[in-house]
């Protein structure tokens, strides 16, 4: 009788650890889990958001095409941005450095770090760095889990209709938090979510509750919301253990 019941009772301990480790996970609401993807994401589940797809190199031209200034004013973006000319700032998922390239004009004795996970990416704003003789931006190649910038090294990460692509968007903003200098701030740009006219995909938006949630789980305190886009957020954070003032 003790032989039938040995591998009865193996099976039991085997279902009570896997259902143990499995509450653990559900537990944690920082973790990632995975389903079925959609037509626009990846199956990867943070904090109830789907992450999107990563926009390929091959789309590159929409990024300069003529019509972003009109449709999403990012020269109004920069600046909003306060930015120093000694500062020196984070493109976080850069692309092709059009984010970047207006930074540069307003940081003349700063740097603008661009941040990509595509080499043909960096490779194309190094080619426009020749064109354009700016001699102020680094190109850095990221991974899907760390940005490579050094601990304290940069006063400010922008994001602009990036962070939603991330795979490991909870690695990567833990790395950003360590890569700021004291008083270092973190904007987020990216399409109202709240907003069912704003013609985007649903997974390429972000509700400003969804983005504050995600930005607190990583240690992060929001500040303000510039509400002066057409059709984006503009979001500024801090790490939270830095006072208001």
């Amino acid at each position: 009788m003790s032989k039938l019941l040995r591998p009865i009772i193996a099976l039991l301990i085997i279902v009570c650890s896997l259902l143990f480790l499995s509450g653990a996970t559900l537990a944690d609401s920082n973790s990632y889990s995975l389903r079925s993807h959609s037509r626009d994401g990846i199956g990867k589940i943070y904090l109830n958001r789907e992450i999107a797809q990563v926009m390929g190199h091959q789309g590159a031209g929409w990024l300069e095409r003529s019509s972003r200034e009109t449709e999403e004013q990012p020269s109004q973006v920069v600046s909003h941005l306060d930015l120093k000319p000694t500062d020196i700032v984070a493109d976080i998922g850069a692309g092709t450095g059009y984010m970047s390239f207006l930074m540069a004009a307003l940081v003349p004795q700063g740097q603008v770090l661009a941040v990509d996970v595509q080499p043909e990416m960096l490779e194309i704003i190094e080619l426009l760095k020749q064109e354009r003789h700016v001699t102020n931006i680094k190109p850095v190649l990221a991974s899907v889990t760390d940005s490579h910038l050094p601990p304290g090294s940069i006063d400010l990460a922008l994001m602009v209709d990036a962070y939603h692509e991330f795979e490991y968007p909870r690695e990567i903003m833990a790395g950003i938090r360590q890569s700021l200098k004291p008083g270092g701030r973190v904007v987020l740009v990216e399409y109202r979510g709240e907003n069912p006219f704003v013609f985007i995909k649903p997974l390429h938006k972000m509700t400003q509750k969804q983005v504050r949630k995600e930005m607190q789980a990583a240690g992060f305190v929001w500040r303000e919301t510039k509400s002066f886009l057409p059709q984006q957020h503009l979001m500024v954070f801090t790490p939270a253990n830095e006072s208001t003032s």
